[in-house]
């Protein structure tokens, strides 16, 4: 602290030249930050979603479907606790741009398969009884502004009805989905009336749900499970519903390479950006660093001197960067919930981010510093 003064003094010796700096060095740590919570809404989907939940779904192929019959013979297994089912919808809701999942299932069964969706009997029952009958997530409905008694169209691209393209639900609940859940805001609506009024594919399912009564057996129940069905026209995969919701994300490619590739390339732009930054200010600066070495500064000291300046820019520009993906992350989330629900920003990721910022500054500071180092004094006195 003794010379921070001077530290800061040489920092914004070229102001406008050091306020772009860490301009960029603020937007490269701020989509580092958004570019972590990103990531992590992917692999939080590993960690988090459905202890003791196993999904089977086509071997080959998440998108291949299975006889609804493999239901009930998984359900004659040990150690499993109940069984349910859902599929993939798809279709559009006004615009294509207005993306949410849509499943159709077995109300009760998946009701009581997620605990974590809340919804009060009285539509609970309404969503039993009545045939058409959907049900939305409490974000989904604030977003299209729906109520209950609505009639909710949407268009099919996946499966079209014997009545035409256009599915049309009546709304009769809306469900709360847990703090602590990650999952996703969808709409709901009956297997049955689905099956019964699909042009083709009837008695399939998309991917079976079993809940587990010990946890700890998942790994023996999923191989049960698959073996049930070895060597049939309908093999099976099965996996916790953690990795059943990665190999969604993988249909998007390696989230961690493609994280890491945007990264890297942003960072390399600004260590040449930054380290340009050092060099061309140690390059104004020889006389200066001179008579300070003729004052009484040790070499040691020079050194000292531009790598604390180098440091101090890449922790501001990068602080100020982590702060604002701070405050940004929270507001994208809640916006982004059904798409890319558990996106949020780790304390760990944050301090990651700032000991990149650490290290960038050392590392772009050092071949001025040594250089600044190692001047002599009479052949910088005599430099312009």
């Amino acid at each position: 602290m003794k010379y921070f003064a001077l530290v800061w003094a040489g920092l914004f010796r070229k102001k406008a030249r050091t306020l772009l700096t860490l301009a960029s060095l603020f937007i490269a740590f701020m989509l580092f930050g958004l570019l972590q919570a990103v990531n992590h809404a992917f692999e939080s989907g590993v960690s988090i979603s459905g202890a003791g939940r196993l999904i089977t779904n086509g071997r080959y192929s998440i998108i291949d479907n299975l006889p609804i019959s493999h239901v009930q013979r998984i359900r004659s297994l040990q150690s499993v606790a109940s069984v349910t089912h859902a599929s993939w919808f798809g279709g559009t809701y006004q615009d294509p741009a207005n993306f949410f999942a849509k499943f159709p299932v077995e109300p009760e069964q998946y009701l009581a398969m997620y605990p974590e969706l809340s919804l009060s009997e009285a539509q609970k029952q309404a969503f039993i009884d009545n045939r058409t009958a959907t049900i939305v997530s409490r974000s989904l409905a604030e977003r299209f502004n729906w109520k209950i008694g609505d009639r909710i169209p949407i268009v099919a691209d996946i499966w079209p009805g014997k009545n035409g393209n256009t599915w049309e639900f009546e709304l009769v609940g809306i469900y709360d989905i847990a703090k602590d859940s990650n999952y996703a805001d969808a709409l709901l609506f009956r297997y049955d009336y689905f099956d019964e009024n699909r042009v083709f594919g009837q008695g399939l399912v998309g991917w079976i749900i079993t809940r587990l009564s010990d946890p700890n057996k998942s790994a023996e129940v999923a191989a049960a499970i698959d073996q049930m069905f070895l060597n049939s026209n309908n093999e099976t995969k099965t996996a916790t519903e953690q990795d059943f919701l990665l190999s969604f994300a993988k249909q998007v490619g390696n989230i961690g390479l493609i994280v890491t590739g945007i990264l890297g390339a942003v960072f390399f732009t600004i260590l040449l950006v930054t380290g340009n930054t050092m060099s061309q200010t140690v390059r104004e600066r020889i006389p200066e660093l001179a008579v300070l070495k003729t004052i009484g500064f040790t070499n040691h000291g020079i050194l000292g001197l531009i790598l604390s300046e180098s440091v101090l820019m890449t922790l501001i520009g990068g602080g100020l960067g982590l702060l604002t993906a701070m405050l940004v992350v929270p507001g994208a989330a809640d916006a982004l919930r059904s798409l890319l629900p558990g996106m949020f920003l780790t304390y760990s990721s944050v301090l990651y981010g700032m000991l990149l910022a650490l290290f960038l500054g050392v590392f772009v500071g050092a071949i001025p510093a040594i250089k600044a180092m190692r001047l002599n004094i009479v052949d910088a006195l005599g430099e312009k």
